[in-house]
């Protein structure tokens, strides 16, 4: 019996799943990076990444530099976007936050990070979650 079929099929499935969850969370980062502009925040840096990993966003509100993660859903059948980030991804987000600090030779006056939520619903209006300081 030849499985060649179906292993390409399931691969072509796995590819176009992929591509929506990487377009998702595309549409999301530049939604949430909108945002966050139009509150006053000043864009400094997007998908910044190390060996450590990566940050989405990287702003300045006031005096404060802003290390953002981002998390997209299309639903909140697995519960809501925020809910996604737990303490190791805050810990890491801390250790990336020093070390983009150090990689621009900066010295802010305060660190802050910061979760933001994007649920992108089959139907309906984007809801957008912003909070500050989690870490």
């Amino acid at each position: 019996m030849d499985t060649a079929p179906s292993t390409a099929k399931s691969a072509r499935k796995t590819a176009r799943k992929t591509a929506r969850k990487t377009a998702l969370g595309t549409y999301g980062e530049a939604f949430a990076a909108r945002r966050l502009v139009e509150r006053g925040m000043v864009l400094l840096d997007r998908n910044w990444r190390c060996e450590l990993g990566e940050i989405d966003l990287v702003l300045r509100d006031g005096k404060v530099l802003v290390v953002c993660e981002v998390k997209t859903r299309s639903s909140l059948a697995f519960g809501s976007p925020i809910e996604a980030v737990r303490e190791a991804k805050a810990q890491r987000l801390r250790l990336l936050a020093a070390r983009w600090i150090d990689d621009h030779g900066i010295s802010p006056d305060d660190v802050r990070l910061d979760l933001v939520g994007v649920l992108v619903p089959s139907s309906g209006q984007v809801q957008f979650e912003h909070v500050q300081g989690v870490g």
